[in-house]
């Protein structure tokens, strides 16, 4: 199989979801047996690698990208590169490289695909009928997506507990936001809520955001940090996340439904990464009650939820994890055996082989 992903994890400051899942899920698939799996993607510096999983991963140079979109390359060379596999799982129903899949292998079939936020109710456009699957990443993406429910099967996403996983209790410190730096992310409600003399750590790029003012919500952000215990960090090396979530005492994904400047969100969060990450680190975390989050995070069992938006009691669930070890211990324990019991990458791996092996039949 080859999986096409439009943009490349970490390449162009490029670290959100929708780079991440297609990689991992791809490293767990070439780990699994009888599976030969490739990626394909995108990026400024062509050429074939191998991964330490064993996943070769090929990259080729757009010509540009529509509308200037980083998901949107123009993909000159792809159907020559991705061959004649059984099956071909594109990610971002909408992206170009997408579609053009679709289009050339219409006849072929064995064409499924996972979106990661830019399909709003693209499971019913002129597309629909020229992919076999729709493998999203939660029920609440299904919904958004608006697939056919009998081409529809819920894969959910991961995280790898070998590499993501607790360090020691006494070591953990301060609260952790990992994401790209947008304003659905919610971070300056985070910034208000932050507990006094808390310390927070920011890891994210810029979302470059080119409209006015989101275009300064980075500079926002700056500056209500402004005299309190808060860190940037940009973009990190992907080794060094396991480590951040390992020493924090609590993390935090405050995404909205309505930002800052009143803009409605259409989708906030499709599942959340990051937080399966963190509680896969056994790290407590408090997280808003939009999208996929709630799939995935127990309140009160595997972590808290608030409201979107809600400043208060995001102050409130923070300033009891900071305070409260032994509850910080016992939510983020369950939030591990959570992880490890269902939201594994080997887990997710599996469920889209069995939906490949329908297709296969």
């Amino acid at each position: 199989m080859v999986h096409v992903a439009p943009t490349a994890f970490g390449a162009e400051g490029l670290f959100g979801g929708g780079e991440r899942y297609p990689l991992e899920l791809a490293r767990a698939l070439a780990r699994e047996p009888d599976v030969e799996c490739e990626l394909v993607t995108f990026g400024r510096s062509p050429g074939t690698t191998r991964d330490p999983s064993g996943l070769r991963i090929r990259v080729l140079r757009p010509l540009a990208h529509w509308r200037r979109h980083p998901a949107q390359p123009l993909p000159l060379g792809l159907i020559a590169a991705i061959g004649s596999p059984d099956i071909v799982h594109t990610h971002h129903v909408r992206s170009m490289p997408s579609r053009l899949v679709a289009l050339s292998r219409h006849r072929a079939g064995g064409v499924v695909t996972t979106d990661h936020g830019l399909g709003d109710r693209a499971g019913r456009g002129p597309f629909s009928r020229l992919f076999d699957r729709f493998l999203t990443v939660s029920q609440y993406s299904a919904a958004m997506l608006g697939a056919p429910p009998a081409k529809t099967r819920v894969v959910y996403g991961g995280a790898d507990p070998s590499r993501y996983r607790p360090g020691r209790a006494q070591a953990r410190a301060g609260v952790l936001f990992v994401g790209r730096l947008t304003p659905h992310k919610g971070v300056d409600r985070l910034l208000r809520a932050l507990p006094g003399g808390a310390e927070l750590t920011i890891v994210g790029t810029d979302g470059h955001d080119r409209r006015a003012p989101e275009r300064d919500y980075p500079g926002h952000l700056r500056r209500l940090a402004a005299g309190r215990r808060v860190r940037f960090r940009d973009a990190v090396p992907d080794g060094a996340l396991p480590a951040l979530h390992r020493r924090a005492a609590v993390f935090v994904l405050p995404s909205v439904d309505r930002t800052c400047y009143g803009r409605p969100v259409a989708i906030p969060e499709l599942l959340g990464l990051s937080v399966l990450e963190a509680m896969a680190s056994a790290t407590p975390v408090v997280a808003s009650r939009v999208g996929g989050v709630p799939e995935v995070v127990v309140d009160g069992e595997t972590g808290f939820l608030v409201d979107p938006g809600d400043v208060g009691a995001l102050h409130d669930r923070i300033a009891s994890l900071l305070s409260d070890r032994r509850l910080a211990r016992r939510l983020g324990d369950n939030a591990r055996a959570a992880v490890t019991e269902r939201f594994t990458w080997q887990a997710c791996a599996r469920r889209c082989v069995a939906a490949y092996r329908e297709l296969v039949r």
